[in-house]
């Protein structure tokens, strides 16, 4: 069995973590897809994170779904009850490629800066980040 040094071993657990969270954004981007949600947030600020809270917010989001051609063109009978379901995939979905995002980020950093990363795996590890 091949000596792994610590530095190696926290590297390993790290970029384990980073598959695991890109195969659950694979899995809840194809349930994103089959559920026809990926519309329903039609606006989108960085660095807001908050839901609606409560149902004037709802209304609002709603309102702005129903200005978009995917409602208008499949999804004329939905309700406000509907909307919220497909949109919690959407949320959800964005919110996963945020956490991606820090989980992948913050640790490189880390690690880069104490020089725990092998030459030559950095500009990779930079590349898989952009």
């Amino acid at each position: 069995m091949r000596d792994i040094s610590e530095n190696d071993r926290a590297i390993q657990r790290w970029l384990q973590v980073c598959l695991v969270l890109v195969f659950a954004m694979i899995i809840l981007g194809g349930v994103t897809r089959l559920t026809d949600s990926g519309l329903s947030m039609v606006t989108w600020h960085p660095t807001g994170m908050l839901p609606p809270l409560d149902t004037e917010q709802w209304l609002v989001e709603f309102e702005r779904y129903q200005q978009y051609p995917e409602f208008q063109k499949l999804n004329r009978d939905m309700t406000l009850d509907g909307f919220k379901s497909i949109y919690w995939f959407e949320y959800s979905h964005r919110m996963l490629g945020r956490l991606i995002g820090v989980v992948f980020l913050l640790p490189f950093i880390y690690f880069w800066l104490r020089k725990m990363i092998k030459p030559g795996l950095t500009p990779r590890l930079m590349t898989m980040f952009v």
